[in-house]
C-alpha cells in the first residue's frame, strides 16, 4: 500500500473514531436524562431522517431552502469581490462604504429578519438576509488581499508599463485568492446558519425552517434534530465542493 493511501486511511480511521466518540457521548447524554422528548438517542433521530428520505416533499423542501440560500449567497460574493476592489484601489469609496458595513456586521441577524419581513415578505426575507451576511466577509477579506500586495511588484509593473488586465492577472488575482477562499468559504457556512434562522422566523412554504418550526410547536424533537442534520450535510458537503474548486484553480 502506498505512503498516500496508508495516510489517508490512518486519517479516515481517525474520523471514524472521533465520529464514534461523540456518538457514545451523545447516547449516553440522553440515556441520562431518561426522555426522548428533551434529547433523543441518534437512533431516533437517524430513524425520523429515514422516514423523510423516501418522501417527495422532503426533496421539494431541500431544494427550495437550497435555492434560498444560494439566491443570497451568490450575489453576496460577486457584490463582495468587486466592493472589496473598488474600496482597496479608491480610498473615497472605503470611507463612504465604511459605516454601512460595520452596522452590518455589528447587528443582529434577528433584529435584520425583523426589520426586512416587514417589507419584503416572508418568501424573500431568507435570501436577502443571507446576502446581507454573505457580502461584508467576502468584502472585507478581498479589500485586504488587494491593500496587501507587495509594493515593489506594484512598482515594477508600473516600471515596466505592464497592462493594466495582465497586471490583475499575474500579481492581484494570485495574492489575493487565498483571501477570497477564506471569505467564500466562511461566508459559506454562516449563509446557511442565517438562512434557515430566516426561515425558522418567516416559516415560508416548503422550507427546512418551517419543518424545524413546525416540529418544535407539536414537540417532535426527534425531528427537529434530524432536520439539523440535514442542515449540517448540506453546509459541509457543499463547503467541501467549493473549497475542491477553489483548490483546483489555486493550482492552476
Amino acid at each position: 500500500m502506498a505512503r498516500t493511501d496508508r495516510k489517508r486511511l490512518k486519517k479516515f480511521g481517525l474520523v471514524l473514531a472521533c465520529l464514534a466518540f461523540w456518538l457514545a457521548v451523545w447516547t449516553a447524554c440522553s440515556l441520562w436524562v431518561g426522555l426522548e422528548l428533551f434529547l433523543p438517542t441518534p437512533w431516533a433521530v437517524l430513524n425520523a431522517l429515514l422516514a423523510l428520505l423516501p418522501t417527495a416533499e422532503f426533496w421539494r423542501i431541500v431544494l427550495m431552502s437550497f435555492w434560498r440560500v444560494i439566491c443570497g449567497y451568490l450575489p453576496g460574493v460577486v457584490l463582495g469581490t468587486v466592493g472589496g476592489v473598488l474600496t482597496a484601489k479608491i480610498k473615497v469609496l472605503d470611507v463612504l462604504f465604511s459605516p454601512p458595513l460595520t452596522v452590518i456586521r455589528a447587528t443582529p441577524v434577528s433584529s435584520f429578519i425583523m426589520l426586512f419581513l416587514l417589507f419584503l415578505g416572508r418568501d424573500s426575507t431568507p435570501t436577502f438576509i443571507v446576502f446581507l451576511m454573505v457580502l461584508p466577509i467576502v468584502w472585507a477579506n478581498v479589500a485586504e488581499g488587494v491593500r496587501t500586495v507587495d509594493p515593489s511588484l506594484k512598482e515594477v509593473c508600473r516600471l515596466y508599463r505592464i497592462p493594466t488586465g495582465r497586471r490583475w492577472k499575474v500579481l492581484y488575482l494570485p495574492h489575493c485568492l487565498p483571501y477570497f477562499s477564506a471569505g467564500a468559504l466562511t461566508s459559506l457556512g454562516l449563509a446557511w446558519k442565517a438562512g434557515i434562522a430566516a426561515e425558522v422566523l418567516c416559516t415560508p412554504n416548503h422550507s427546512i425552517g418551517k419543518q424545524v418550526y413546525d416540529a418544535k410547536v407539536y414537540m417532535e424533537t426527534a425531528e427537529v434534530f434530524a432536520w439539523t442534520l440535514v442542515v449540517i450535510l448540506l453546509s459541509l458537503a457543499l463547503e467541501k465542493l467549493l473549497k475542491h474548486c477553489l483548490e483546483r484553480r489555486d493550482r492552476r
